[in-house]
């Protein structure tokens, strides 16, 4: 489960960074107001790195780097460096991109089926700090054939390998002879994007020019700036003031904008999940009556309509339920009545303020969400207060993501994640046993030999039937036995200037606003006439 975007999760999941000061973001970053050739938006979260070695980008959409393949506004798979889709052997194991010619990095140097080998090579080294170097765990070899022709030996067919190559290419010349952790290629980036990183004022903002000799053309956005807001109100009010072009921002908010001059509101679909972690280490979430109680308290269908205005839908699972992926009867109804039976069957009896206990130990716990986040806090007091109708009581607390990871093992935490690419994305990270609290991966530690099983099922196939079987097992078992309370799938919602054409969006992940937002494709935006 993805928590916090950047270097933690890459992306995973799941992440957000640190929470700054509303008050570093009180500056104008770039001018603002729309001006010719000029776009800031404005976004919640600020990766730890920008060097797809340690997970930069490895969704797509980087801006300062390409991957083999895209993503179109459908999502299907497209060619980027790459001239075509792969070439795919009959069993399954072997994938070859010829490059595109002529392609070079920001810095002139030459892109080459050499750059595609290191990049894949370093990701893969044990020593290089990359938390989604599992995404790879299939990976046998990656070899470089002359300039143009690259050669992944897969040690299984893994029906989701195509996606994975959406991973940024580093510029071999750029970042080797440097130690990859900690070198100057993490806040130096040398990609063959369309924008080139112009400065980076860690908690502030970051700021693009566009790259003059990009493949695709020039983009006609020229200065592209982004201003790290983790507050939701201060984005608004910068928004409203005419210092931002663009914001995400939560619906209560962006529909306040609906009738504004000059402005348009976009929503996004996602698989962006929210999710209340129930880790195994604490003595009253551990109980697996405790977390079936509590999955059927949890009013989802009110968080819907009241959190989110209707930008959005109820979650049973990371799975959307109108993915093909969804196993459809893991539905989970709202039932106060039933969550209490539950309960009193499994000797959790009311106490003095309808709390309940069993053995001297009161149905108590802590709920941690990032401070800042209203769309989280808002999760977070709502799942309280359904819970506590069953007798459970829920102390919400906020805090920086420094303050809350080390209270992981034992405190709940509002945490989020969700990719639309492959089911595995989502599932093997967040449910795995072996992935057990490895940064901020299967944060509830969530054990089920079950699962386990039919997750390596599901990975180590490409035959659709076989994973539609195995990914079934793993929703099936989530919804007897859940590890988490998912509550929500999120439509991110965004408000923008009308200055521009051919703003759209994709369907997109729970990494939202860096890479992804209206601005997927800026590059390819053309001035309103």
């Amino acid at each position: 489960m993805t928590a916090r975007t950047g270097a933690r999760t890459a992306a995973a999941v799941l992440t957000v960074s640190a929470v700054w000061a509303a008050a570093a973001g009180c500056s104008n970053p770039e001018g603002g107001g729309g001006g010719s050739g000029t776009l800031t938006v404005g976004i919640a979260q600020e990766p730890d790195t920008l060097s797809p070695l340690l997970g930069y980008g490895k969704d797509g959409n980087s801006k300062i780097f390409d991957g083999l393949l895209r993503h179109d506004a459908g999502m299907k798979l497209r060619p980027a460096l790459a001239t075509r889709l792969p070439e795919v052997s009959d069993d399954g194991r072997t994938y070859t991109y010829t490059l595109r010619d002529g392609v070079k990095f920001s810095d002139g140097s030459p892109f080459s089926a050499r750059d595609v080998e290191f990049t894949y090579e370093t990701v893969l080294d044990p020593e290089t700090n990359n938390p989604s170097r599992g995404e790879l765990d299939a990976v046998e070899s990656v070899t470089a054939k002359g300039d143009d022709t690259v050669v992944f030996r897969l040690k299984y067919p893994y029906a989701a390998f195509a996606e994975r190559t959406v991973l940024p290419i580093a510029s071999a010349k750029a970042a080797a002879g440097q130690d990859v952790n900690s070198g100057a290629y993490n806040t130096k980036p040398v990609g063959t994007g369309p924008y080139v990183l112009t400065g980076w004022r860690k908690g502030e903002k970051l700021s693009f020019k566009a790259n003059p000799g990009y493949w695709g053309g020039a983009p006609k956005v020229e200065k592209f700036t982004m201003a790290i807001i983790e507050d939701d109100d201060v984005r608004a009010t910068r928004l409203r003031s005419g210092d931002l072009d663009g914001a995400i921002l939560p619906p209560n908010l962006a529909k306040t904008f609906k009738d504004t001059d000059g402005k348009r509101t976009l929503a996004a679909r996602s698989a962006d999940y929210r999710a209340v972690t129930l880790p195994t280490g604490d003595a009253v979430t551990r109980d697996r009556a405790v977390r079936r109680a509590l999955d059927l308290a949890v009013d989802r269908g009110a968080m819907v309509r009241s959190i989110l205005e209707g930008a959005g839908k109820q979650a049973y699972g990371p799975v959307p339920a109108d993915s093909p992926w969804f196993a459809k009867g893991t539905e989970r109804r709202h039932d106060l009545k039933a969550a209490r039976k539950i309960l009193d069957e499994a000797g959790w009896k009311a106490g003095k303020g309808g709390i309940r206990a069993k053995d001297g130990q009161r149905a108590e716990f802590t709920l941690w969400y990032p401070a800042g986040d209203q769309l989280r806090q808002e999760h977070a007091l709502a799942y309280a207060s359904d819970a506590k109708r069953a007798g459970i009581d829920i102390t919400v607390e906020s805090g920086s993501w420094e303050v809350i990871e080390p209270r992981m093992k034992k405190d709940a935490v509002l945490a989020g994640g969700g990719s639309p690419a492959d089911p595995d994305f989502d599932l093997y990270t967040l449910l795995h046993s072996s992935v057990a609290l490895d940064g901020f991966n299967n944060m509830a530690a969530y054990d089920n030999p079950a699962v386990d099983k039919a997750l390596e099922t599901g990975r180590h196939t490409d035959d659709r039937a076989a994973r539609m079987k195995a990914y079934g097992t793993v929703q099936r078992e989530l919804a007897d036995d859940p590890g988490y309370t998912f509550l929500t799938h999120i439509d991110h919602t965004y408000v923008m200037n009308d200055d521009w054409t051919g703003v759209s969006t994709q369907t997109e992940p729970h990494d939202h606003g860096l890479g992804f937002g209206p601005w997927w494709n800026v590059e390819d935006w053309q001035p309103e006439k």
